[in-house]
């Protein structure tokens, strides 16, 4: 994304180099005159006006000040920048661009701009990281070399998203040191094409080179980012052909050289003039730097002459080449931003905001067209106010980004040809169309290319094999020659040898017979011989082996016998016999102490079976008597419960009789008051028979009431009898059967703790047995740790995997299995509401029945008929469902609960999962990453430089926030970066 644009012309500066050694011998002329600082004149020619002339006699301290130095502090603040140095061959270009790297005095403008770069870096906020990559390149016979990688011999060129071009598999390597970018310009230019041209240093550059950094910066707290370009462009030659003596492929070099010469002067033309065309793509060097001229870029142009006469035409040349830059190109530089989210968010609404005032700006453009159209006037004060609306438009402009790449020129129309908006854009589509399809041919061309290198290479290795074949033959054919003569003159020799070599056959095979015959003899016997002599060395070897085996087994015997006796006298010691003593004798008593162990192990091992099958009676009698004794407590349980529910009869009949008492006592008091009455209104005199008789019924009753109660009291009081009776007998025999189970546990615990001496007696000598055991299977384990490590280096990445595997489906269950769960238990919550709603209601509906009967009761005589009992129903009923609702309700809420804590557990257990499947993921990540760094041999590091590091301290220093990006497959690109 680019902001800020503003218009900038291309600066062009011209240096001239002193005269040098092969001039000064011939006599050369010193041609040039200067006039001001931005002024030369050649002869009595015109005078050529640039931004800025050097006279010869400008160091490369003075030249880099003046010229480059401000083009770091714009690259670093977000802009594109291009530094071109064009001239013929032996002008001072590369002196210019490079010179000597490692020298302070005599170095060029690509060393001193890469230190500069580091030192702006090392001296601004603390809070910006930097990544910077480096990319070298060369333009050779219109074909695109990697100078970082020579297999990559015809890179195409493509566009990006914003149609900026760019080289496309370019290599390129994140460097963090100034040392870094001298080392890769070193080695880049160990690959350059180069030739020697007559008249012409000795080294000419036949290529154009061009090398690119990239910059990229991010302030970590705010998170703006900036990008920045820099092309140090190193111009082929552009001398005569004529001049330089090429032939041959020289020649092809030097033609080359003048076509993408005159097409950048065909571009920088069409340029100058406006044109709407301007034809980048007639060469590979104008396409690649195509946004440098006359693009997003702040462009400098160096124009290096020589001083002498002999070359005054290529001078004029040079000169009159640069004069066409001066003032004529203008670049539109923008600054590389890469907008955050909030930032486009906030384009994104003036975008809206301006699409909103257009809409409406239509809208009342239509209204009034359509008021016109109707034969209507409008007045002057109704119609649109262009100029406003004009004004409102631009105001929001003005507050937006301006994020739109710049119109690629070559998609406009042709000169002189004028085309409407539909046939317009036809022909801008069918151009990207064709210019698509011209760069799927040059990534075609490429790998053709590649595959040509490839196939010339096997060429001259089939030739080369060829001509040493062919050496080969001809050493071959004068060998031979030379043995065909001496065959010749052997012949002659053979035949007077060959008439000896038949007297000499005849004794010969006599006394070969006779050689034959003893032969045979000899190999006879010393197969014979042999035979014995193995066998005596195996008896021998055999005899050696059996006496070692009879002095280990009868050491093994004896040691085996003593430990044995030892153990024995021990066991007997435990067991209370004193039977066995250890012989230290190992010679005379090994029979008879065999004899002896044997007697005492069978009787040993009879008295283990006996105390074996003991412990098992006693445990099984132990089992039985636990059993009952659970029996016992269940059924004390049992009867203690029935206890308590005795005395709470008991209690209540108690209080009954209480009661009856009371009223029985009440009732005498009453009988002692009339009997009083009677007496009284005896005294006074005779009652009326009407009285009388009702006295009489009122005595009778309150009579029949006592003798009622009275009967109550005896039923009550023998009820409480009985049951005093049955609670003591239950109480008796209760404590019986507890007396009975106390002997029992006695006795259970007496035998148990026998038991238990035994068990522990038996338990040491299992010990005993066990430390044998141990050291036995110790032996084993270290025989078979070996085995086991084999296996496990085997097994441990198939254990990885299935391990991997069990843990993501295991983590699948479990959320599957949460989300079920927490789906049933909201749905049962959901069921759950209605019921609590219906108990509120049912509250409501209590709370206005018990209002209405208080009101009921107080006036019940002035109620309607009937109306109170119904309410009283009523009130009654719904009272009866008071406590089921409330039964309810609670169980609502413990349901609620209960899901609550289980939601918690889920979550819980969630997180440990979670966690765990993370660190299982780590651990595997990191057994991973070396395999995977293994994997990616091309890989290229970036690490962030920072500022507020000092030069030339130490990259372990610096944090490690790695970037791995894909880059160049030397391995030299990964030299000094720490992982």
């Amino acid at each position: 994304d680019m902001t800020d644009a503003a218009e900038t012309c291309i600066k062009v500066v011209c240096r001239f180099r002193p005269l040098n050694g092969s001039e000064l011998a011939r006599g050369d002329k010193y041609i040039p005159k200067f006039q001001g600082e931005d002024c030369v004149q050649i002869g009595q020619g015109k005078p050529y006006y640039f931004d800025r002339v050097f006279q010869s006699n400008t160091t490369q301290e003075q030249f880099y000040n003046a010229v480059a130095q401000k083009i770091v502090r714009d690259v670093l603040e977000g802009y594109n920048g291009t530094i071109f140095a064009y001239g013929q061959t032996s002008s001072g270009k590369t002196h210019t661009m490079e010179g000597k790297l490692h020298d302070q005095n005599m170095m060029g403008v690509i060393p001193r701009i890469v230190q500069d770069i580091f030192n702006y870096i090392y001296s601004m906020d603390q809070n910006l990281e930097f990544h910077i990559k480096v990319s070298y390149f060369e333009v050779y016979l219109d074909k695109i070399r990697d100078l970082l990688d020579v297999t990559k011999t015809n890179l195409p060129v493509h566009e990006d998203k914003n149609r900026v071009p760019y080289v496309k598999g370019c290599t390129e390597r994140f460097v963090c040191s100034p040392d870094e970018v001298m080392e890769t310009i070193e080695e880049g230019k160990n690959n350059r094409s180069v030739a020697v041209t007559r008249r012409m240093n000795e080294h000419s550059s036949r290529s154009h080179s061009i090398f690119l950094i990239n910059i990229k910066q991010e302030n970590t707290q705010t998170g703006h980012k900036l990008t920045g370009k820099l092309y140090l462009v190193d111009l082929a030659g552009s001398e005569k052909v004529g001049k330089t003596g090429a032939e041959g492929t020289v020649l092809d070099e030097a033609k080359m050289i003048n076509k993408s010469l005159s097409a950048l002067g065909i571009v920088i033309a069409a340029l100058a003039e406006g044109s709407s065309y301007v034809p980048y793509r007639d060469s590979k060097m104008t396409r690649i730097l195509q946004d440098s001229l006359g693009g997003n870029c702040r462009t400098t142009m160096v124009i290096c002459c020589s001083p002498s006469s002999f070359n005054d035409a290529e001078t004029r040349s040079t000169l009159q080449f640069g004069q066409r830059w001066a003032k004529t190109v203008k670049n539109t530089v923008t600054l590389n931003v890469e907008l955050t989210a909030e930032q486009w968010k906030n384009k994104w609404e003036k975008e809206k905001e301006k699409n909103k005032t257009l809409k409406n700006t239509v809208t009342l453009l239509e209204t009034e067209l359509n008021r016109w159209r109707g034969g209507e006037s409008v007045p002057t004060e109704e119609q649109f106010d262009k100029e406003k609306a004009k004004a409102e438009i631009q105001s929001l402009d003005t507050t937006l980004t301006n994020d739109k790449p710049a119109p690629n020129p070559a998609l406009g129309s042709l000169p002189g040809v004028q085309l409407n908006g539909a046939e317009k854009e036809k022909y801008e589509s069918e151009m990207a169309k064709l210019y698509k399809e011209l760069d799927d041919k040059d990534e075609d061309i490429n790998q053709q290319s590649q595959l040509v290198e490839t196939l010339k290479q096997q060429l001259l290795d089939q030739e080369e094999l060829l001509t040493s074949s062919q050496r080969d033959h001809d050493v071959l054919q004068t060998e031979l020659n030379r043995l065909l003569a001496e065959n010749e003159a052997s012949k002659e020799e053979v035949k007077e040898v060959l008439q000896a070599l038949e007297e000499l056959a005849v004794n010969y095979d006599q006394k070969s017979q006779e050689v034959e015959d003893k032969a045979r003899e000899f190999e006879a016997l010393s197969e014979e011989l042999n035979e014995k002599s193995s066998s005596l060395a195996s008896i021998d070897s055999e005899l050696q082996k059996l006496k070692e085996m009879t002095n280990h087994q009868r050491k093994r015997v004896t040691e085996m016998m003593s430990s044995l006796l030892k153990d024995l006298a021990e066991i007997g010691v435990a067991v209370g016999s004193n039977d066995i003593k250890v012989q230290q004798e190992s010679s005379g008593l090994i029979d008879e102490e065999f004899t002896v162990a044997r007697l005492y192990i069978s009787k040993m091992k009879s008295e283990v079976k006996t105390m074996v099958k003991r412990s098992k009676q006693l445990e099984s009698t132990m089992g039985d008597s636990s059993q009952k004794m659970n029996e016992m407590e269940t059924e004390l349980t049992a009867s203690q419960l029935r206890i308590s529910q005795l005395e709470a009869k008991i209690k209540s009949l108690t209080e009954s009789l209480q009661n009856v008492e009371q009223k029985k006592r009440q009732l005498e008091e009453n009988v002692d008051s009339l009997n009083e009455e009677i007496v009284r209104i005896k005294t006074q005199g005779e009652l009326p028979h009407c009285h009388r008789t009702i006295f009489k019924e009122k005595v009778n009753t309150m009579e029949n009431e006592i003798q009622s109660a009275n009967e109550v009291k005896d039923a009550v009081e023998k009820q409480i009898q009985s049951h005093r009776e049955i609670h003591q007998k239950q109480i008796s025999s209760l404590r019986d059967e507890l007396d009975t189970k106390e002997k029992l546990i006695t006795e259970l615990q007496d035998l148990n703790q026998k038991i238990m001496l035994e068990h522990e007696r038996l338990r040491v000598e299992h010990e005993k047995l066990k430390t044998v055991e141990q050291e036995k299977s110790r032996q084993l384990q270290e025989l078979t740790l070996q085995l086991d490590r084999r296996e496990q280096a085997k097994q441990d990445l198939k254990g990885l995997e299935e391990t991997v595997g069990r843990e993501l489906q295991t983590l699948h269950n479990l959320r599957r299995l949460f989300v079920q769960d927490l789906v049933t238990r909201v749905k049962k919550n959901s069921h759950a509401d209605p019921e609590t709603d219906d108990s509120s209601s049912q509250r409501q509906k209590i709370s206005f029945l018990e209002n209405n009967l208080e009101q009921l009761g107080k006036p019940t005589s002035s109620a309607a008929p009937g109306s109170a009992p119904q309410l009283l129903r009523d009130n009654a009923d719904l009272r009866g469902e008071i406590p089921k609702m409330e039964k309810r309700l609670r169980a609502t809420a413990e349901r609620v609960k209960a899901l609550e804590t289980a939601l918690k557990e889920a979550k819980e257990n969630a997180a440990r999962e979670r966690s765990r499947y993370e660190q299982e993921m780590e651990r595997i990540k990191d057994s991973v990453k070396p395999m995977n760094m293994g994997r990616r041999p091309s890989a290229v590091i970036a690490k962030p430089i920072r500022p507020g590091q000092l030069p030339g301290a130490s990259p372990a220093l610096l944090r490690s926030n790695f970037i791995i990006k894909e880059g160049g497959n030397n391995p030299a690109s990964t030299t000094g970066f720490q992982k």
